[in-house]
């Protein structure tokens, strides 16, 4: 805020300076002891050195206008380039971390599918061996049921025979 004051106060400065510049040649002109056509000719001479520094001041503010407009277009096509850049490389990476992605889901789908192919041929292994298991148990137990009512059956013609 304060460079603005500066700024402002400056400009002020130098409109004062320029306006206190103008009213006191001016005043002098009027002032002095001259006839009415050597006066009339001082006051255009006065006016044209005038309208010559306020030519070339605003010829001045022209050029250094231009010179800031054309520093700014370049600085901004530079961003707008780096910009550019920078986003095409950044969407190029994204699109190879994509794929990247992509590859590695389907290797591990792949793997997946295989491991489950794996685990249904053992399962199926297993699940047979149990049964077989079962089977064996049963016949065991069907044989020990036979053994246990022969025996039964033994005791009973024993006991009746005595």
């Amino acid at each position: 805020m304060s460079d603005q004051n500066n700024g402002m106060n400056t400009k002020d400065f130098l409109i004062g300076t320029l306006i206190g510049g103008i009213v006191g040649a001016a005043a002098a002109l009027l002032t002095a002891p001259k006839s009415g056509k050597e006066l009339r000719h001082d006051i255009n001479e006065q006016a044209k050195v005038a309208k010559d520094k306020t030519v070339d001041w605003t010829n001045q503010a022209v050029e250094k206008g231009n010179e800031f407009a054309t520093t700014a277009k370049e600085s901004t096509t530079s961003f707008a380039r780096t910009v550019s850049d920078q986003s095409t490389t950044l969407l190029q990476k994204a699109k190879d971390l994509s794929r990247s992605v992509r590859r590695d889901v389907e290797e591990l789908t792949e793997s997946a599918d295989s491991l489950t192919d794996d685990l249904e041929g053992i399962s199926e292994e297993i699940a047979a061996s149990v049964k077989k298991e079962v089977e064996d148990l049963q016949r065991s137990v069907e044989q020990l049921v036979r053994e246990v009512e022969e025996k039964e059956k033994d005791k009973e013609e024993g006991q009746t025979k005595d």
